[in-house]
This record gives C-alpha cells, sequence and structure tokens, in this order.
C-alpha cells in the first residue's frame, strides 16, 4: 500500500480534524461507556474499509447468484449493521432495500436474543417480522470478536456462551426470481392477502457451525417454481454473507472490537451532523405533496399518498397519516418499506458525499396511521410496495420539500411497469423458466443542472437496476428482442428535461402456450414535472398476438396467454421535467431535435 509523506498526511489529518472535531477528545457511548479515541485519518481509513466490505460483497454475490433476476438485473443489496441493527456501511445497490434492512438486522436480534453463536446464518422475508415483501429473502450473519481476557474492556454487545460478543450483522438482501404463492415470478395482482403472495418466512436459524440446514433449504426450494435458481441464489447469499464475515474478522483481529465499535459510533455521529448541516440550511416550515397511484388493481383507483413535512433547524418530520385507507390489492406497503422510501428521498436530496447510515437518518421521523395504504395492518397484500407505493411515497416528499430546498428537488422518476413470463425452452429439452422483464428502463427526472438520465429507471432503484444484456436474455431465454430503442417524446419537458423512456418489441419464442403477469403503475399517471416542469408521458404496453386482436395490457394482470410468435409492444414513459419549459435553452432544443429525441 502506498504511503504519503509525514506533511501530506499531517495536512490530510488537520483537514480531517476540521471537519470532525469531536474526535480529539476522549469519545463516549451513548450508554456513556468511554471507548477509545480515534484519530481522524484512522476512522477515515475504518469508514472506507466498512464500505469496502460491503462493496466486495455484493461483487461475490453478482458473479456467483445462478437467476438473471441477480447476476444481471441485479436486485440485491448489502448492508453491514452493528450489534444494536444500526446501519453502518451500504454498497450502491437498491435505495428501497438498503433504509429498510435494519429492521431485519432488528428483527433477528429480537428473535434470538443472547443466543447468536459464530456460524449461525439466519433468514427471513416476512414484512411484518423485519422484511418488505416476500420475493426479497434476507439472510443475516452475526459477526463475532475474539475471546477476551477478563481484563479487556467489555464491547458494547452482550456476552456470548463460548466467551465471545457480537459486532457486526452482514446483511444480504436479494429478490428471488419466484417465492411460490398463487401465480408465478413473485408478484400476484390478484392477491387480496398476503398468503396469496408466497412463503411467510420469520426470522429462522437457517445454518449453524458454518453449514446450512438441508432440511429448512430443501423445504423452501420445494415451495418454489424454480428450486435450482433459488437453491443456487441462496448459496450466492450465504456465500456472499460469510466473505463480509471474514474480512470483519481480519478487521477485528487488527483493531478490536472496542476500537471498531468507538468508529461506528463516531461515523454515525460525524453522518448525522453533516446531514443535520445540510438541512439547516434549508428554509423552515410546512408544505404538503401528494402523488397519486393509477389502481390497485380491483377496483380502486387514484390511490393517493399525502405527505406533510415540517422542516425545523436541522430537522424533518414527514407525516403520512392522511394517505389514503389500504386497498384490497397488493400496492399497500409494509412499515419497513414506508420507512425506507421517506428515508431514500432525503438520501436524494442530501450531498452524495454523506454517508447514507443510520447517523444520516437520524433527524427524519417518519409517521403513518396503521391500516393506511402507507402502513398496511398484518395480513394484507403488499408484494408490489417497494415499487408501488415507495416511489409514490417519495414523489410526495420530495414535491413537499421543493419548497424548502428548489435546486435540490428533481422531476419525478418513471414508474415500474414489469412483466413475468413462464413457459418451456424449446432449446432445452423443454426446460421450465420464468423470466422477468427488466428492459425497456423509464427515465429519471430533470434537476437543476441538468436534464434526467435516459433508461435509468424508477425512483426505487435509482439505477441500481440494470436491464442487462440483451443477447444474454436472447441466448438464456426464449425471446427475440425485435426493437430496443429510447422513446423520442416520453420525457417531461423543462428547463432541463426528463430522461427519455423505452421501446421495446419482444418476440416470444417459447414451446407451446405461456403466461405472463403484469405488476406496475403508471399507465395513467406518468412521472411528475417539479417547479413548473411537465409530467412525463405515462406507460403504454400492447400485446401484439400472432393469431387475434391487439390489445393494451393493464399494470395488474393475472394469467396472460401467450402463445409463439406474440410479440409484447413496450413504450415505457420518461421523467418528469425540472423548471419552467420557457427557460430552457434554445440550443439543448435544437440539439434534442438532431438527435431525435423529441
Amino acid at each position: 500500500m502506498m504511503r504519503l509523506p509525514a506533511a501530506r498526511r499531517q495536512t490530510a489529518a488537520a483537514r480531517l480534524a476540521q471537519v470532525c472535531p469531536r474526535l480529539d477528545a476522549p469519545h463516549h457511548r451513548r450508554d456513556g461507556r468511554s471507548m477509545p479515541t480515534l484519530d481522524p485519518v484512522t476512522l477515515a481509513v475504518l469508514e472506507n474499509r466498512f464500505r469496502a466490505v460491503v462493496e466486495e460483497m455484493g461483487e461475490a454475490l453478482l458473479r456467483t447468484a445462478t437467476s438473471q433476476i441477480l447476476n444481471s438485473s441485479r436486485d440485491f443489496s448489502i448492508a453491514l449493521c452493528d450489534a444494536q441493527g444500526r446501519l453502518v456501511a451500504q454498497a450502491d445497490h437498491i435505495p428501497v432495500h438498503v433504509g429498510a434492512m435494519p429492521f431485519a438486522a432488528e428483527a433477528v436480534l429480537q428473535a434470538f436474543p443472547g443466543q447468536m453463536r459464530p456460524g449461525d446464518c439466519f433468514l427471513l422475508n416476512d414484512p411484518w417480522h423485519g422484511g418488505s415483501h416476500l420475493p426479497d429473502l434476507t439472510i443475516v450473519l452475526p459477526v463475532f470478536d475474539r475471546p477476551r481476557p477478563d481484563s479487556d474492556p467489555r464491547p458494547a454487545a452482550s456476552d456470548h456462551r463460548d466467551g465471545r460478543s457480537l459486532v457486526f450483522l452482514c446483511v444480504v438482501r436479494a429478490h428471488q426470481s419466484d417465492i411460490g404463492g398463487a401465480t408465478h415470478g413473485g408478484y400476484n395482482p390478484s392477491a387480496t392477502e398476503i398468503w396469496q403472495e408466497g412463503i411467510r418466512i420469520p426470522p429462522i436459524r437457517l445454518g449453524e457451525n458454518d453449514t446450512l440446514r438441508e432440511d429448512l433449504v430443501q423445504m423452501l426450494a420445494l415451495n418454489t417454481r424454480i428450486a435450482r435458481d433459488f437453491r443456487g441464489d441462496l448459496m450466492a447469499m450465504w456465500g456472499s454473507a460469510r466473505l463480509g464475515a471474514k474480512r470483519l474478522e481480519a478487521l477485528l483481529a487488527g483493531h478490536g472490537a472496542a476500537k471498531l465499535n468507538a468508529a461506528t459510533d463516531a461515523i454515525l455521529d460525524l453522518a448525522e451532523a453533516h446531514a443535520r448541516r445540510i438541512i439547516a440550511a434549508w428554509a423552515d416550515g410546512t408544505w404538503q405533496g401528494e402523488a397519486v397511484l393509477d389502481d390497485d388493481g380491483h377496483g380502486a383507483q387514484d390511490v393517493t399518498i399525502r405527505a406533510t413535512v415540517t422542516k425545523q433547524g436541522g430537522a424533518l418530520t414527514v407525516d403520512l397519516t392522511a394517505s389514503d385507507p389500504q386497498t384490497l390489492g397488493f400496492v399497500n406497503s409494509s412499515w419497513p418499506n414506508t420507512v425506507s422510501a421517506v428515508r431514500m428521498a432525503l438520501a436524494y436530496l442530501l450531498d452524495p458525499e454523506v454517508a447514507k447510515n443510520d447517523g444520516a437518518f437520524r433527524p427524519l421521523t417518519v409517521l403513518a396511521k396503521e391500516g393506511t395504504v402507507v402502513r398496511a395492518a398484518e395480513g394484507a397484500a403488499v408484494t408490489l410496495c417497494t415499487s408501488h407505493c415507495s416511489n409514490e411515497i417519495v414523489e410526495a416528499v420530495v414535491k413537499a420539500l421543493a419548497n424548502a430546498c428548489p435546486t435540490r428537488a428533481m422531476g419525478g422518476w418513471g414508474r415500474r411497469f414489469r412483466i413475468a413470463i413462464q413457459g418451456t425452452d424449446p432449446r432445452r429439452a423443454g426446460k421450465k423458466f420464468v423470466w422477468h422483464l427488466f428492459h425497456a428502463r423509464p427515465g429519471g427526472g430533470g434537476h437543476a443542472t441538468g436534464d434526467g438520465w435516459s433508461g435509468a429507471g424508477e425512483w426505487h432503484s435509482a439505477g441500481g437496476l440494470k436491464f442487462g444484456s440483451v443477447e444474454m436474455a436472447e441466448a438464456r431465454f426464449p425471446l427475440f428482442f425485435r426493437r430496443h430503442e429510447f422513446l423520442p417524446g416520453s420525457a417531461g419537458d423543462g428547463q432541463y428535461r426528463g430522461g427519455l423512456g423505452g421501446e421495446l418489441e419482444l418476440v416470444v419464442e417459447t414451446a407451446g402456450p405461456a403466461r405472463a403477469n403484469t405488476a406496475g403503475d403508471g399507465a395513467r399517471h406518468g412521472a411528475a414535472g417539479m417547479l413548473g416542469g411537465q409530467d412525463g408521458a405515462p406507460h403504454h404496453y400492447r400485446l401484439m398476438p400472432a393469431q387475434g386482436t391487439p390489445r393494451d395490457l393493464r399494470t395488474k394482470e393475472t394469467g396472460v396467454p401467450l402463445a409463439p410468435g406474440d410479440v409484447l409492444h413496450v413504450r415505457s414513459g420518461g421523467g418528469g421535467g425540472w423548471g419552467d419549459p420557457a427557460k430552457r435553452d434554445p440550443a439543448a432544443r435544437a440539439a434534442d431535435a438532431a438527435e431525435g429525441l423529441i
């Protein structure tokens, strides 16, 4: 490793000391326990080590997962929590996952108080036991310090039977291509209760002594339609978590638990101070913002999210209690998902340099009423919530805060409209498959410094979900991409326009009939314009059968019949514009016209 000259090391330390002067004094935990004093350079190194661990875990999962939803579309996230369940570090994956993952860590801690041992592995997915929705499996793997002499200072976590103490939790969340239930693909638009959406898993001890319990793995795989993919993805998740534990154990061996606990506290405190300084510069006041879902798939239309946001000094309160009552369909949100969506909205308005951890979210208070669409009562159908209504929660909060920090607010990002196809591949001896549409992504919103990103995706993923290689999808599945390009005119106009959506013509080449489900929103309401910007175009999806009459696809349909030669024609919406369209630079309009974007 390259070592900086002494003069440069001193300069770097002085700069960090200005940012975090409290580190020059003895550090105390919130419970009053004295902890080691850390210099700013050591703290910066440890913070980057924590981030490096979660990034390496993510690369390991990407390279070892079985299903295309993980190894191509990257629908997974990694987090590091401490022994109190606080978010310490995250990798750049899916924002709506990460804000909710501390709920999973806390659920495991509550379910197994003082019962964790080295080599254990825990699993959950239930929205009322630490999860967000059933397709997202979450592995939580504890990391312990080494046995300590009685004279050593005791770490924060309670002791365990072998004399070791819990220090960290490696948390891996990954979306499964199928999770059982009444329909393939993990989304059931017909569901009116969670038991119709898949298998519910409260926190369970999936493995011990560095070995997974085969009886539990077999039981879970048996409840999915593509057991091979499920097993492969579960092994990849476990391997990713074990890699993180290995890296953290090496870090503990070099620095000790007391020092890393002190670093964790300091990192979170600094992120809190950084976030509060930014929020304090915004205008004080109370504002309202609304966002509307098309429908719930069961007759309820224009389901509305209402956010009342109060900003005072360095603190924010987001009150969602006026949102519509929970619906019969699966657009309801679980509480972890709602909190995560509000955290997303705040994260998007902070500086990129602010560490997105527990400390950064301490200035935020979230209120919601049970029985509303943003905090559904236990048993409700909720599978779509990580897309919708999470996107609408973000949109409502950003609309409200645009009054306080207009140059930080951005136009709405496009909404999710997915298709899951189940069929048989004629090229592989009739092998069954489930394929999820991640292509033809919608556009991102315009902002105060430029146009939105075309094809960037939805607000809940902020570019974290990828559509992957067209050629790879054709090689792995009986599909042919006849067209896949940007869709001119789909973006909302503004001083800075939104990003473009996409146009896709997908030919089905299955062996015999196949079925499709749709799950999404945005065919009636496009991504919102901001501060005078125009809304993005809504989605328009059509089924063009080889034999029969073309028809529009609804955003929430079950059991759509497909035949070989049928074509799915997708026209996805663009992002919302930012600012008055009359203020757009004429040269930018001319460039758009020359490139065929309008």
